[in-house]
């Protein structure tokens, strides 16, 4: 198992932890714009391999590889509550990493927090599917601008080969029926997100005894911006 699966080593003073994992094409600087912790909760974002500091290392190649790989180099860090948020792609290797975590006899989560994306079985879907190349890049482009960041060429086509490998894993991945965790799990809906809607996440109830649905205002990317009512509901202590 090569490389930091985190983009900082987690403080050993942290009172909670919460595990987030980026989406398609990019990488854990995605969250640059969040806080350090919420309410005492320590953000800790997941660093996959193939991109910026890690772009030397190959490829996940499935969400399982991602899951397992991830698992025993978080071992360390499951000594104090914590929690998983993955927003669209990023929400399904969170769900397969508590999966795994339960069926090593690992902590769980506190909570697996899954934002504008399809259930497991509802898989594949992803607007990025159906886009070309050209468009392809006009989203990677997009993406630098909402992040704050000015598009280079150089950049954007290394952005592009890891979004192709990405979607690769997202084309196939897909659990034939429901798999429930042992914790429960908050689905979060973007009131004006275009991509994906309330009704297309229902399939989440069958994945834990206990599941919410929390509506935030604002569309697909409003997350990057860390808005305070997310930071509310991600407050899991």
């Amino acid at each position: 198992m090569a490389g930091n699966w985190l983009l900082r080593r987690p403080r050993t003073d942290s009172v909670a932890r919460l595990f987030c994992f980026p989406y398609s094409g990019v990488g854990a600087s995605m969250f640059s714009r969040w806080p350090e912790e919420i309410d005492g909760i320590e953000v800790c974002p997941v660093q996959p391999p193939g991109r910026e500091n890690r772009s030397r290392e190959p490829h996940y190649g499935s969400y399982e590889r991602f899951a397992a790989d991830l698992v025993e180099f978080l071992r360390p860090y499951l000594d104090r509550p914590f929690a998983f948020f993955g927003h669209c792609a990023g929400a399904l290797p969170a769900f397969e990493t508590a999966l795994r975590l339960a069926g090593s006899g690992l902590p769980a989560p506190e909570r697996l927090f899954v934002s504008a994306q399809v259930a497991p079985h509802h898989c594949p879907h992803d607007r990025y599917l159906d886009l070309d190349e050209e468009q392809l890049r006009a989203e990677m482009g997009n993406l630098v601008l909402l992040r704050g960041g000015t598009p280079h060429p150089v950049l954007i086509d290394l952005a592009l080969e890891v979004l192709h490998e990405d979607l690769e894993v997202n084309r196939v991945y897909r659990r034939p029926s429901p798999v429930a965790l042992p914790g429960p799990v908050t689905v979060l809906e973007w009131t004006e997100d275009t991509e994906i809607g309330l009704d297309q996440m229902a399939g989440w109830r069958e994945y834990a005894r206990t599941v919410e649905y929390t509506a935030l205002p604002g569309g697909h990317f409003e997350f990057l911006s860390a808005p305070p009512l997310l930071m509310k509901t991600l407050s899991f202590l």
